[in-house]
């Protein structure tokens, strides 16, 4: 009798601290067995809409999500039209595309590459890492090495329209991002492709496909690919490859992913506090604005000139977001969902 009245004390003063951490303690968790809407995909940016396309093949045909998300971001990954993804993205300040990319299964299966140079699918490289190494994460020439060794073809990523943009910014080698340059929307020129030689100064932006996929079995996977901030000191790796930062996966709960600076995500390991939060009972929206906000607590005047987004769905595929920015979008394609575009709401 004794442990039992320590054990419901100890519980109470837990349920205390939970709620004193700034959750709820009205939260609902989320409860197994609720009806889920599935199959569905999520991903970042308008971009992503033609990545949600791929997934879908592969979802409406009762496959698996793991499969769904690395054929959805393998889209962007070649598109010589995106400076920010795989072929033809913006190189480090020496001249060398170098890709991050990380992926995760319902089974919390996980494998990233970063620094990865001459190949395009850099997610199809972090699969194979999960699937047939001991290892999460190979970097540098380590993850090239092991990409050629299963049959991987080394290629040239620097594209004459990416190496041109390079050139003018050597002229004055500063680094100066422009928020949101993946949204054409909210392009300077109000252009349906980013042009950055006809922007002020000559500035560049960066930026990241993240994908979150329910298949219809009701399981959850997620990739993350990019190439990274545009002319970076060279070696330098975002929060896309890191597991828990970039992307998180919990099969009982939800999945998250990021996109923006990777260094204001790693701070916080946001992909994972967003699920954590979810699993507590936030909403997918209210988990992402809490991320968010820890990141403006942190530093607020950094973060007034900074953008950061969060992505989430939850087991039963809800999903929001929430950035510091206005700006930052994401498309959703299920059979409820024909690919809209949503804009995430924003902290300033």
């Amino acid at each position: 009798m004794q442990d039992r009245r320590h054990f419901l004390k100890a519980a109470a003063l837990s349920a205390a601290a939970l709620s004193l951490d700034g959750v709820s303690s009205h939260a609902a968790p989320y409860v197994k067995g609720s009806k889920a809407i599935k199959p569905i995909v999520l991903s970042t940016w308008d971009f992503g809409r033609a990545a949600n396309l791929a997934a879908w093949e592969v979802l409406k045909k009762g496959g698996r999500a793991l499969d769904a998300v690395e054929a959805g971001v393998k889209v962007p990954e070649a598109d010589p039209n995106n400076h920010t993804v795989g072929y033809s993205g913006y190189p480090d300040r020496d001249g060398r595309v170098t890709l991050d990319a990380c992926i995760m299964d319902e089974l919390g299966n996980c494998g990233s590459v970063a620094a990865l140079e001459h190949i395009t699918h850099a997610i199809s490289v972090a699969r194979l890492v999960m699937e047939k190494t001991p290892h999460i994460m190979l970097v540098g020439d380590g993850a090239l090495q092991f990409a050629l060794s299963q049959g991987f073809k080394k290629e040239n990523l620097l594209t004459p329209e990416s190496e041109k943009a390079w050139r003018e910014w050597l002229k004055k080698s500063e680094y100066k991002p422009v928020m949101n340059i993946e949204n054409s929307s909210y392009s300077t020129e109000k252009e349906t492709t980013f042009n950055p030689l006809k922007l002020p100064g000559n500035v560049y932006n960066h930026d990241t496909i993240g994908m979150v996929a329910i298949d219809a079995a009701g399981n959850l996977s997620g990739a993350c690919t990019t190439s990274g901030m545009a002319f970076k000191l060279h070696g330098r790796v975002g929060d896309s490859p890191i597991i828990g930062a970039g992307l998180y996966v919990d099969n009982e709960v939800g999945a998250a992913t990021s996109t923006g600076v990777g260094e204001e995500v790693i701070r916080i390991v946001g992909s994972h506090l967003v699920v954590e939060l979810m699993r507590q009972g936030y909403s997918p929206e209210k988990a992402c604005k809490e991320a968010v906000t820890r990141i403006v607590k942190k530093n607020p005047e950094r973060a007034k000139g900074l953008q950061v987004g969060f992505l989430a769905v939850n087991k039963k595929g809800e999903h929001g977001a929430y950035c510091l920015q206005k700006g930052f979008n994401y498309a959703v394609l299920s059979n409820d969902s024909n690919n809209v575009l949503i804009d995430g709401k924003s902290y300033f």
